[in-house]
């Protein structure tokens, strides 16, 4: 007679995160008019809104806090990015756009203002829902 077969207990079923509730955790530390221009660019696509979007997500990932934030900031010389900085920045903003970036399109990338235009240009690339 052989043992008896030990079954182990099953994983638990985990139900995948909706995408919505995705966003929720993203913006959860940010103020409020930074959610609210998110509910705005993805419902009208409007410009300004990934304006707000991207200035709020630059100012919080960037290691210079006291650094001015301008069009014409550069974003290693003059707010300190890193490369460490910059992946996680771009990470952030695949997750939350839901687009790619590649690292080819990300060096080009030298300024505040080349980051909100490439966002913009990324973003008018993808078709709304």
């Amino acid at each position: 007679m052989s043992a008896p077969v030990s079954v182990p207990p099953s994983a638990p079923v985990v139900a995948p995160i909706s995408p919505h509730a995705a966003v929720e955790t993203l913006l959860r530390h940010f103020p409020e008019e930074v959610r609210v221009a998110y509910v705005r660019l993805r419902d009208t696509g409007d410009p300004a809104a990934a304006d707000t979007l991207v200035l709020a997500i630059v100012a919080d990932h960037m290691p210079r806090s006291e650094a001015a934030l301008t069009d014409s900031a550069e974003l290693i010389a003059d707010l300190g990015f890193d490369s460490v900085a910059i992946a996680e920045m771009v990470f952030f903003l695949e997750d939350l756009l839901q687009v790619n970036v590649s690292n080819a399109e990300i060096l080009r990338v030298r300024t505040v203002g080349d980051l909100r235009a490439f966002v913009r240009l990324k973003l008018a690339s993808v078709p709304r829902a």
